[in-house]
């Protein structure tokens, strides 16, 4: 995000489009009026609680379908998994699932596979590949709110670094490299806005994969993922 909006990603005390633009900006896509609601928004962000629950769930069962059996897992054993999955945690609650929720979960299902072959093709998923989990998107903007913070005069680089150097801690522990993070973002940013239309919500992160893993001085690069 902050090579797509041209902003610095080594500069905590930057004050990104300054101090009136940032708050107004806070106020318009994120409801951060104040210091409270910034705290509020971060730490939302740090538990994940931006990530629709039914992309990870998804996610996780194709991880455990691919360690039980090794390598690919078909879309359709996929879905009847999902399905049948989503139909023992109600269960086990003591509560139904609806055909609206189960054809959503399948739906789901096309809907990453459709993306995923996007990614492929376009380079941001090496072949055979897959993308791990959607937390980076949570996370990635979590790093994101703490610089917006320090723009907004919401908190000072002390917190702010250490948000940030707990985002890095998070990240580590759910993927194993720049490429598989970001791969993971780009799929929550598009399964949020963009409804499979390839739009700017897509080719704008496309635009910016390609300069981190292209250019000479990217992060990417030049500072090792552990």
């Amino acid at each position: 995000m902050n090579v797509s909006n041209g902003s610095l990603w080594n500069a905590m005390g930057t004050h990104g489009n300054g101090y009136f633009l940032e708050r107004k900006t806070l106020e318009q896509w994120w409801g951060v009026t104040d210091q409270s609601s910034w705290r509020g928004a971060l730490d939302g962000l740090l538990k994940g609680r931006g990530v629709r629950g039914p992309w990870e769930f998804v996610l996780e069962v194709r991880s455990s379908l691919s360690q039980q059996f090794g390598g690919q897992v078909d879309p359709a054993l996929w879905r009847e998994t999902a399905e049948r999955a989503l139909l023992h945690s109600a269960a086990e609650r003591g509560s139904a699932v609806s055909d609206a929720e189960v054809a959503g979960v399948k739906q789901l299902i096309g809907r990453i596979t459709r993306y995923e072959g996007r990614f492929r093709a376009d380079g941001i998923l090496a072949a055979n590949s897959r993308v791990r989990s959607v937390l980076a998107w949570d996370y990635g903007r979590a790093s994101c709110m703490a610089r917006w913070g320090v723009g907004a005069r919401f908190t000072d680089i002390w917190e702010a670094e250490q948000a940030v150097g707990h985002v890095s801690r998070l990240s580590r522990m759910t993927y194993n490299s720049w490429e598989e993070f970001a791969a993971g973002y780009i799929l929550g940013r598009c399964l949020h806005f963009d409804d499979e239309q390839f739009g700017h919500w897509y080719t704008e992160m496309l635009h910016a994969h390609h300069v981190l893993t292209t250019h000479t001085e990217s992060p990417w690069r030049t500072v090792p993922w552990a």
